[in-house]
């Protein structure tokens, strides 16, 4: 259950509640839910009941999937939901879920071009090619991780067998569609499922990017089967909930990899439960995520828009001015930008340790559009955007090189300087140059013999930079 609240053009959450209830478990060989699974369902709507109460009924959406769409008693499972509940469920088809959840994807994450989107529920496997918000082409697969668990690690061995038996039986069901998927193409792939995001902090746990690629999840089939069964089943980062269906989505993910030949794959912001809500909201998607998220925490806490474009621009402009003599990485000007547009997000709090509280807000706050990774450089160059290095915070996130986060800081520290006063054309003419880790920024002749303050806060952050070891040098035209 998704209670949010609107704020400022923003979803805030009120309530995140999830319980593993796993209906899906519960589909006996004559298609009916036992009734050990149908309390479950009820047990769990019981809880939910009581955070609806102070909600309007136009507010509240509830939707039921594929369990509820496979089930044969579904009428008794329905009529004593709705009296627990006293609001009605709506069973979705497969293609509205598919649908819903390319809507929840577009909301919270951010990208260009065709995306392929993948949710693997318990009872089926959602894929849905989009660009923009809309989605081009959708398909739901009955498999799921609950499914494929009874169906292949029934006996709970965590062998090659059974992981090549869930492999192939889920390549089967992929087969017929697999086609139209390779002839449309895609640009990036997007995974928005518990399974993919228990894989991503099992990755992250053991020191990798958050980047899901064909060949860390075979090394994770490998870790798996090495534990022997289902039981002694204990992965870094491998949370407790997520162990008895994490070999049965893995296998499942694995065949979409292979058969679907992606290259590589990021986790979604969002899914099912955020389509349903923004759909709710009647909300036009006329910017990026990262960039709706961005101008809502503007708003939020009353950042200087101005100053804010100021500074990105000025970052901007030093870093095109650099790139054409380095290798970047891609997400490296986005990055930037972003850190420069919410600079001063620790105002909000105090001046004196600014940098620090803009670094503690990031990292705790819901930013639609960032993926963890993201969430964590963008923290690291706030932290850093004055004052003393914090090489730490450089060091730890996975998003970019070490060595281009630092660069992308240094050039953050520079804008910041360069834009002290403020006021539009005031920003002097610069030139920067690259050479191995030594910058050159060249100002106009004679600008500090007038433009006292800031040549004096350059000449500080030339002192900073070099004793790090990363040589700055500031000069200027000749007359």
């Amino acid at each position: 259950m998704l209670v949010v609240h609107e704020v400022a053009g923003a979803c805030r959450t009120l309530a995140k509640i999830k319980r593993k209830v796993r209906l899906a478990a519960g589909l006996q060989a004559d298609g009916s839910l036992d009734s050990a699974s149908l309390q479950r369902g009820w047990d769990c709507l019981q809880l939910f009941a009581e955070q609806l109460q102070d909600i309007p009924a136009d507010h509240i959406r509830i939707v039921g999937t594929a369990t509820l769409r496979l089930a044969t008693n579904i009428d008794l499972f329905l009529n004593q939901a709705q009296a627990i509940l006293g609001h009605p469920v709506h069973i979705i088809s497969g293609e509205q879920e598919a649908a819903l959840i390319y809507e929840g994807v577009a909301w919270t994450s951010s990208g260009t071009g065709r995306r392929l989107a993948i949710d693997i529920g318990g009872a089926s496997t959602e894929l849905i090619v989009g660009e923009g918000t809309s989605a081009l082409l959708l398909n739901s697969l009955d498999m799921g991780c609950v499914t494929w668990l009874k169906r292949y690690f029934a006996d709970d061995v965590l062998s090659e067998a059974n992981f090549e038996h869930a492999i192939t039986a889920a390549r089967q069901v992929l087969t017929p569609v697999a086609s139209a998927y390779l002839k449309l193409g895609w640009q990036g792939c997007i995974g928005a499922s518990g399974t993919i995001q228990a894989i991503q902090e099992i990755m992250t746990s053991q020191g990798e990017d958050e980047v899901i690629t064909l060949k860390k999840l075979l090394q994770l089939k490998q870790q798996a089967i090495a534990c022997g069964r289902l039981d002694q089943l204990a992965l870094p980062g491998l949370q407790a909930d997520r162990i008895s269906v994490f070999p049965s989505g893995l296998a499942i993910l694995i065949a979409l990899f292979d058969l679907l030949a992606i290259e590589d794959m990021v986790l979604a912001g969002g899914a099912l439960r955020e389509g349903l809500i923004y759909g709710m909201l009647g909300q036009r998607q006329d910017c990026d995520a990262q960039e709706r998220t961005a101008d809502s925490l503007i708003r939020r806490y009353q950042l200087d828009r101005d100053q804010a474009e100021r500074v990105r621009n000025t970052a901007l402009e030093a870093l095109q001015q650099v790139a054409g003599s380095l290798q970047l990485d891609a997400s490296a000007n986005t990055m930037l930008a972003w850190s420069a547009l919410l600079y001063e997000l620790g105002l909000s709090i105090e001046y004196k340790r600014a940098p620090e509280h803009a670094a503690y807000i990031i990292r705790h706050i819901d930013l639609p559009g960032f993926t963890p990774a993201q969430k964590q450089l963008l923290g690291a160059l706030l932290l850093n955007q004055r004052d003393e290095f914090q090489l730490a915070a450089l060091q730890q996130q996975s998003a970019i090189e070490t060595e281009q986060a630092i660069l992308l800081t240094r050039l953050l520290r520079l804008a910041i300087i360069l834009c002290l006063r403020r006021t539009r054309g005031t920003v002097p003419e610069f030139q920067l140059l690259a050479n191995e880790q030594q910058l050159t920024l060249t100002l106009p002749a004679n600008w500090s013999k007038t433009h006292h303050l800031r040549a004096s806060e350059l000449q500080q952050e030339a002192q900073r930079q070099t004793a790090q070891g990363w040589p700055l040098v500031i000069k200027h035209r000749e007359e």
